[in-house]
């Protein structure tokens, strides 16, 4: 095992040769000149973001219900209805925070997918705790989407510890620069954030297969739980992901974007949510620098302002295909 790009590892001009972009580059020449504050909105609050994506056609999971009072809280069970599985999300959560998956229900509990037992009164609690802004950006007071609980594909739930992974694709003027998987393990709880011990994968936008992973900065070949193969799995459906991600620049107006999708079995890739501010862990899951990959694509839209959405895949296809990175 290595680790790619480690700061007691590299220094700042091998840092800076490969492209690896920080958070001051990130905000100051991505970020800011290409996401008007205007549109935040439009991707912070996740209501508005599906509401956006239905007009567009774009498959999400469906919604059943939304807590905005405690009248919602109080009946619940009629906001539930006779849906055994769901998840409930703070619109304006963020990282995950927040966010309930419910697997089933048995003997009047609800059970998540660690196998946990909740009552009704926990999960009301959890929703008012939603409600009061505990997991909202900026700590003001929220809603609660409540909606289905995607089935995940059975080649993303062999690579990743209960929970189901989901798939990260950044972009730059509508052209798809790098995507990740993010599969949880059983330090993360189920959760796919890499900071409480997901694993990052990296996926190869030409083909969609994996070609890289890493756990707490380390290059894996193998899940550490399920000691299953990380690399040369392909993603299902890759085509209509890089449509999804693409057309959902369309929808919002940002320049610089990170798109959040989850496969279904049954249903195929859904969007889950749209991110303004993407984080860079992509980098390392990919062994890439992102800035090899940013300023092509920036050359790109200034030099054919006009490419339509099968140009800018087909561009970014050729122009940033990855070869396995090994450990």
């Amino acid at each position: 095992m290595n680790r790619w790009w480690h700061r007691f590892f590299r220094t700042p001009g091998e840092l800076e040769a490969m492209g690896v972009v920080g958070i001051n580059m990130r905000n100051a020449r991505f970020v800011l000149p290409n996401n008007p504050r205007r549109l935040y909105d439009l991707v912070d609050n996740k209501v508005r973001t599906k509401t956006l994506a239905e007009e567009r056609e774009i498959a999400v999971p469906e919604t059943y219900g939304i807590a905005s009072s405690p009248a919602h809280v109080r009946y619940l069970d009629r906001l539930l209805g006779d849906h055994e599985s769901f998840v409930i999300k703070p619109a304006r959560g963020s990282g995950g925070k927040g966010v309930l998956v419910v697997s089933g229900r048995e003997d009047g509990y609800f059970v998540k997918p660690s196998g946990a037992r909740l009552s009704m009164i926990d999960v009301k609690h959890h929703l008012q705790n939603v409600l009061a802004g505990l997991f909202s950006l900026g700590g003001k007071r929220d809603v609660a989407l409540i909606e289905y609980r995607v089935k995940a594909s059975r080649v993303m739930t062999e690579i990743s510890f209960q929970g189901a992974p989901d798939i990260r694709v950044v972009m730059l003027h509508g052209y798809p620069l790098m995507a990740m998987l993010r599969a949880s393990t059983r330090q993360s709880d189920g959760r796919s954030n890499l900071h409480q011990g997901a694993i990052g994968i990296g996926v190869d936008i030409a083909t969609g297969r994996t070609i890289h992973a890493v756990h707490h900065g380390r290059s894996v070949e193998q899940h550490p739980d399920l000691k299953v193969p990380l690399i040369g799995v392909e993603v299902p459906e890759w085509d209509r992901i890089l449509d999804i991600a693409v057309t959902c620049h369309e929808m919002t107006g940002l320049g610089y974007l990170g798109v959040d999708l989850m496969v279904d079995e049954d249903r195929g890739p859904l969007m889950i949510e749209v991110n303004a501010r993407p984080g860079l862990a992509i980098q390392l899951a990919n062994g890439v620098g992102l800035l090899k990959r940013l300023e092509p694509a920036a050359e790109r839209a200034k030099k054919y302002p006009h490419d339509e959405r099968k140009d800018k895949i087909a561009f970014a296809r050729k122009a940033f295909a990855s070869r396995v990175v090994t450990a």
